[in-house]
């Protein structure tokens, strides 16, 4: 697979495409949002076990820096445990949908013929970018996810609720409490949807077994090029 980084008009992302891929090419297109304090390369890493020649793959970085160490920076989407601002949700929601719409134009991806998953923080961006674009994204996938506001989710919600859903989480996660995936799903519950729901004995990560349920439920959901 062939992995590039992208400035972009906005957020700066990773691509990762078959070594085969030509820009007049036509694949399902994969974007993956990045946890707390990670960046645009956390996710890329999944590209090859999701299918190495299905699907393209994008990456965005998250827009805040947060400073970990000496010389060392991560990203986030929000401020944490509640600290961000109307203005900060809002701007980098406005900086997610722009960069929706230059993946779809740079890889020729028609709406609906993409996936959008997120880990941890992302996981909660994913919520609160694409319930609301069921149109674009055929299915969403939230891994350790947090939780957005449940009253603002629920404005989101278009008439028709039949898009799939993942949620996976870790029994032992210290970060985001199991209890957090369970809300969520009773949240989707209630408003109609069908999650495929998954627990694990695992903490604040991505395993194995977990990758083993998400990696079929993908290609049933979005059909890798063949």
């Amino acid at each position: 697979m062939r992995t590039e980084i992208n400035e972009g008009p906005g957020l700066p992302y990773v691509t990762v495409v078959p070594d085969d891929y030509t820009p007049d090419s036509s694949y399902p297109l994969v974007i993956m949002l990045h946890g707390f304090c990670a960046n645009m390369q956390d996710l890329a890493s999944l590209a090859p076990a999701i299918s190495a020649d299905g699907y393209v793959y994008a990456c965005p970085n998250a827009p805040i820096p947060f400073q970990l160490g000496p010389g060392q920076t991560g990203f986030g989407w929000l401020t944490p445990r509640g600290g961000g601002t109307v203005e900060e949700t809002a701007t980098s929601e406005k900086l997610l949908g722009d960069f929706f719409d230059t993946v779809f134009q740079q890889f020729n991806v028609s709406p609906g013929n993409a996936i959008l998953m997120g880990f941890s923080q992302g996981g909660g961006m994913t919520y609160r970018c694409g319930l609301g674009r069921a149109g674009k994204f055929a299915g969403l996938a939230a891994l350790s996810a947090t939780l957005p506001d449940e009253d603002d989710l629920a404005a989101r919600l278009p008439a028709e609720r039949t898009q799939p859903i993942f949620i996976a989480h870790g029994l032992f996660d210290q970060m985001v409490s199991e209890d957090t995936a369970q809300s969520a799903k009773s949240f989707l519950e209630s408003n109609g949807y069908t999650p495929e729901f998954h627990t694990y004995n695992m903490g604040h990560e991505i395993s194995g077994e977990e990758l083993g349920d998400l990696v079929p439920w993908v290609a049933r959901v979005l059909s890798p090029q063949a």
